[in-house]
């Protein structure tokens, strides 16, 4: 077959494509506010809703943050967030991970604290996104009531979007989210002795 010949094949198999996808997307005309999920063992489910964050703000969106374990860290997307201070607010909190502080009264009470403030953000009107990074972490360990997580998620307003991260997302909340991304681990460097680095862990 020549090139021309495998041109004009692929051309009449893209229209083809093109038409069925014009079908699927026609019936879809609604928007809301989505609960989006990311979890699983593998690396990038933060890394994934900081994408959405990006995205968010370049559209002039207002996003809510509240990182749940990493507030002692300095990571790269909060000093990159800073330069959006007019869009954007962000509460760390915690000191690292559970096995890092060892202290569960404390572990508590950061995340209580974080919570109250995620949890004003999404029953807020000052807000289009929030993220709630790490909060499966604390949702694992019954740091936190699931219930009134997946309750204050179902008072937002019906247009706010908001993003959950960590390992080992609850039943519960899988079923209540509109979008759910599991990361599976395939190859870690960590495996091989490479520590975490500046520009990809944090």
């Amino acid at each position: 077959m020549s090139d021309e010949e495998i041109n004009i094949r692929h051309a009449r198999k893209m229209k083809k494509k093109r038409a069925v996808r014009s079908k699927i997307d026609s019936w879809k005309t609604r928007e809301k506010g989505l609960l989006i999920v990311h979890t699983g063992k593998g690396k990038g489910k933060s890394t994934a809703a900081f994408g959405m964050v990006f995205r968010a703000l370049a559209h002039g969106m207002r996003v809510g943050i509240v990182q749940f374990i990493k507030g002692s860290r300095e990571t790269g997307e909060r000093v990159a967030l800073k330069k959006f201070s007019d869009q954007i607010t962000i509460f760390a909190a915690g000191e690292g991970f559970t096995w890092e502080t060892q202290n569960r009264v404390r572990d508590i009470s950061m995340a209580c604290e974080a919570w109250e403030r995620a949890k004003m953000m999404i029953l807020d009107t000052n807000h289009d996104m929030v993220l709630c990074d790490e909060l499966n972490i604390v949702l694992r360990y019954d740091y936190l009531s699931l219930e009134d997580v997946l309750e204050t998620v179902r008072q937002r307003a019906f247009m706010k979007h908001v993003i959950i991260t960590g390992r080992n997302a609850q039943a519960d909340l899988i079923e209540a989210a509109d979008l759910v991304t599991e990361m599976s681990l395939v190859k870690h460097p960590f495996h091989s002795g490479i520590k975490g680095q500046k520009g990809i862990e944090f």
